[in-house]
């Protein structure tokens, strides 16, 4: 699927389950994809529970860049996106979340979309080495509830459990979270089976 915005095409790979009870919709990372051992073990977990997944490649990665530029760009052209597939699934509720980078667009467009709640996987809370650029605020400002998981060997650092509604810190897990996928999986399964009940 192929949903064009301002900064140019999105490209969406949809997994439907029948009579859907939520909408989960997923980002990659900066320069990564949607094939990510994390994105695919949590796409699995969440079909499991009832949920249809869209995994979005937002409109920067497929023109080729590996960072996003200006976030207001950024989150206008996913907002767009968004609101295209609340079109297909109108009456259940939407989850959205990413990992790394698209953890910080899905925080900062969650009460705009009309999200339930945020999926965080391994929320960047600075740069590497640079403490003192904190991009907390965000994670803070999401204004609904937000899962955080993260490894605790992530050089981008890990948020107070205080700015998330739950922190679950998976030991020996670095940024990618490639260890073990199914355990991301199954915390995030739980908790969309929170949102479901």
């Amino acid at each position: 699927m192929e949903i064009m915005t301002p900064r140019g095409r999105a490209l969406v790979e949809v997994d439907e389950v029948e009579r859907a009870r939520m909408l989960l919709v997923l980002t990659h990372g900066s320069a990564g994809g949607v094939d990510a051992p994390d994105l695919l073990a949590v796409r699995d977990a969440a079909l499991g529970v009832g949920a249809s997944v869209a995994r979005v490649t937002q409109a920067f990665r497929v023109a080729g860049a590996r960072a996003p530029g200006s976030p207001a760009r950024q989150d206008e052209a996913w907002q767009i996106v968004v609101d295209e597939l609340r079109k297909r699934w109108p009456d259940v509720p939407l989850v959205q979340g990413g990992r790394s980078n698209g953890a910080r667009v899905a925080c900062r467009t969650a009460k705009a979309v009309g999200a339930a709640s945020v999926v965080a996987l391994a929320f960047p809370l600075h740069p590497p080495g640079r403490p003192e650029r904190s991009r907390a605020d965000e994670l803070r400002g999401a204004g609904v509830e937000v899962l955080v998981v993260s490894g605790d060997r992530d050089p981008f650092g890990l948020p107070d459990p205080a700015d998330a509604t739950r922190m679950v810190v998976l030991p020996g897990e670095g940024h990618d979270l490639k260890k073990n996928p199914a355990r991301v999986g199954e915390v995030v399964a739980d908790w969309l089976q929170r949102h479901l009940s």
